[in-house]
């Protein structure tokens, strides 16, 4: 049976939510699930704003057939070919015969990689300002590249002043019968997932997205439809600011996260010592994770919402303990910048993860690595207590200037 929500008159919300899937994209944990957006609009003329996951089909089919109510449909709009949004554009070629497959040139070439099927006379390429005529509403192609694949464009109706976001503004977690971002309490409930999500799968990208917002700010945007969870109909201007200081890798929040890796506790002792001891200085919203029980990606996303880090390893096998290791390789790959890092080592009998981690954040951009690095030897006595001290006040220094 349909479930559809309306967008506008003519514009409707024929996506879904999948609560089954434990790992987008087979590597993030997601507990609350995924929606998949995808947005029909009637006119003279039908066009599907991108499809769904192939978990979704049958649902999505029924809500297509619903919506059209025994129209056809004239056009597919293409904006993202990754296969959480394509994997249905075969199936709709083969049920609507006379549908045209709207994309870029990229757009056309990835099609013809996923799927062996005959496209001749079947597509329309699109050009940077192209525009579609449905009727009363009229979308413009606007491309988006590297945000976060080469292909993607975004569509704007400006009828109704609709952006069809792709991928941007979107969020893990399932819809639960909400569908607009006025439905939910955003800050409680969808703000961790939505940075997790940026950061993770966008983070890399800041510039590309910078690009866009510069680009697509000259538009009258009074609604946002991603593919991914709420459709934004108010304060636009909060996920926005959002969107800006994520990819400009600016912090959101003046805090200090602490995430250390620890075989036999004495290195976690030590964190929860420097966590105490910012606590009694004075410093909120602490925050402390185990790099080795925590999901690397919520490391990623604590990251980018925080001004300062302590990352604290074991010296292990002549270097960075494997889990701590991993995080820092990440941070690089997701370029991670303008962070302010206080560290901590430890060894029996030669203490050396600080320097290598050191080394690492260095090849970051603008990384500043407070001193001293604090050294603990095995486990916390007088003189590395002192140096935590140090640490501490070297931080909360950081974060008054």
């Amino acid at each position: 049976m349909y479930c559809t929500r309306k967008i506008t008159d003519n514009i409707t919300w024929v996506g879904g939510s999948d609560r089954r899937l434990a790992l987008f994209e087979n590597l993030f944990p997601i507990s609350s699930g995924v929606a998949y957006n995808s947005y029909l609009i009637a006119d003279e003329k039908t066009a599907l704003v991108d499809t769904v996951d192939s978990s979704l089909s049958r649902q999505f089919l029924e809500n297509i057939y619903h919506t059209l109510d025994g129209r056809s449909l004239d056009y597919l709009i293409v904006n993202h070919m990754e296969p959480d949004h394509c994997a249905n554009i075969e199936e709709l070629m083969f049920r609507f015969p006379e549908m045209k497959v709207i994309g870029n040139a990229k757009t056309l070439n990835f099609i013809r990689q996923f799927y062996d099927m005959e496209l001749e006379g079947r597509t329309i390429t699109v050009k940077e300002g192209d525009k579609l005529e449905l009727g009363r509403h009229t979308l413009n192609f606007f491309f988006a590249p590297m945000v976060h694949w080469p292909e993607v464009m975004v569509s704007y109706e400006e009828t109704e002043k609709i952006l069809f976001a792709a991928d941007a503004f979107g969020s893990f977690g399932a819809l639960d019968g909400i569908l607009f971002n006025d439905e939910v309490n955003f800050d409680r409930d969808w703000l961790d997932d939505a940075r997790r999500y940026y950061s993770n799968i966008v983070g890399k990208y800041g510039s590309q997205v910078q690009a866009a917002l510069k680009k697509l700010s000259a538009l009258d945007i009074q609604t946002i439809c991603p593919l991914h969870g709420p459709v934004w109909r108010t304060d636009l201007a909060y996920i926005l600011d959002k969107y800006n200081h994520w990819s400009t890798y600016e912090p959101e929040d003046k805090s200090v996260v602490l995430i250390y890796g620890s075989m036999y506790g004495d290195t976690e002792n030590a964190v929860n010592v420097l966590a105490a001891q910012l606590a009694e200085a004075g410093v909120k919203n602490i925050r402390v994770y185990d790099a080795s029980s925590t999901h690397v990606s919520v490391l990623i996303s604590e990251i980018f919402r925080s001004s300062h880090l302590v990352l604290a390893s074991p010296t292990y096998n002549a270097g960075i303990y494997p889990a701590m290791l991993n995080l820092l390789h990440d941070m690089a790959a997701l370029n991670i910048q303008n962070r302010t890092v206080g560290l901590i080592e430890n060894g029996t009998w030669a203490p050396s993860a600080g320097k290598s981690m050191r080394t690492l954040l260095e090849g970051m951009k603008n990384m500043t690595i407070l001193e001293p690095v604090a050294t603990v030897k095995s486990a916390l006595k007088k003189d590395s207590r002192d140096s935590l001290s140090q640490l501490k006040d070297a931080l909360v220094a950081s974060l008054n200037s």
